[in-house]
């Protein structure tokens, strides 16, 4: 059985995750949402006794309350946006919200600092190629994303995310399949071998757009009998995992960018 962890987040918290959620629990699969309470770039967002159902199987995360990128509002706005989408996702859902996703993968290091500050326990980005759970708990990349973006994509993201020593055996295991989709199943394979995490990401309103739904079964079924139930983590376990003496385990004093 692999060794590998795996780990799948889910965006933006449209009324489509329930059709990714309905997935992951036939395949027994853990993963994590992600959700603002309102969508301000028009997108409808699930209600709030939707959210209360998909939390009875699912870790919730915030994403900010209107889904504002925080670098592009001023520091007094970002704020409101980090503490009020986690005051009123808690609300909606009676229950502690521990986990913050950067909208767009947007921030700076104030922003980071005032994740913490609102108490989150940790905060996912959009960095891909990594095959651990990073070193920063408010900062916690990933290995792709579901999407079929093309080799250029791939590339522009690899120059522009910086970290090449550590990234670039996970582009090279990649960047010479044409196919987006086989890419995902490659980066799989790879990362059994020679990675510790396989960490997953995706939007449902883009599954639906472009009608990915059965390759997106496809996977998590592959994923199903590939990784054990003890290593299908959601992202809070991920981060919290003292288990195992790999870069799971953050320090206690953090380097804030």
């Amino acid at each position: 059985m692999s060794q590998l962890v795996f780990s799948l987040s889910v965006d933006d918290g449209h009324p489509l995750d329930l059709r990714i959620a309905e997935r992951l629990v036939k395949h027994g699969l853990r993963a994590s949402f992600y959700l603002p309470i309102r969508n301000a770039e028009g997108p409808p967002v699930m209600t709030a006794a939707q959210a209360r159902e998909l939390s009875r199987h699912f870790e919730i995360g915030s994403h900010t309350l209107d889904h504002h990128y925080l670098t592009r509002v001023a520091d007094g706005e970002a704020w409101r946006q980090i503490i009020e989408g986690k005051t009123e996702l808690e609300q909606r859902l009676g229950q502690a919200v521990t986990g913050f996703c950067y909208p767009g993968g947007k921030f700076h290091g104030r922003h980071v600092r005032m994740v913490k500050r609102a108490g989150f326990a940790y905060a996912r980005t959009i960095k891909n190629l990594y095959s651990d759970a990073g070193e920063q708990r408010f900062t916690v990349p990933t290995s792709l994303q579901f999407y079929p973006h093309n080799r250029n994509v791939l590339i522009k993201n690899f120059i522009s995310q910086g970290s090449y020593t550590r990234r670039w055996p996970a582009l090279q295991a990649i960047i010479t399949e044409d196919d987006w989709l086989m890419r995902i199943y490659r980066l799989f394979d790879h990362l059994e071998q020679h990675g510790e995490v396989f960490h997953l990401w995706c939007h449902a309103l883009d599954i639906e757009r472009l009608q990915l739904w059965r390759a997106l079964d496809h996977f998590l079924g592959f994923v199903a009998r590939r990784i054990p139930p003890s290593r299908r983590l959601d992202n809070a376990g991920l981060i919290g995992d003292r288990r195992r003496n790999v870069a799971l385990v953050f320090p206690d004093h953090e380097k804030v960018m």
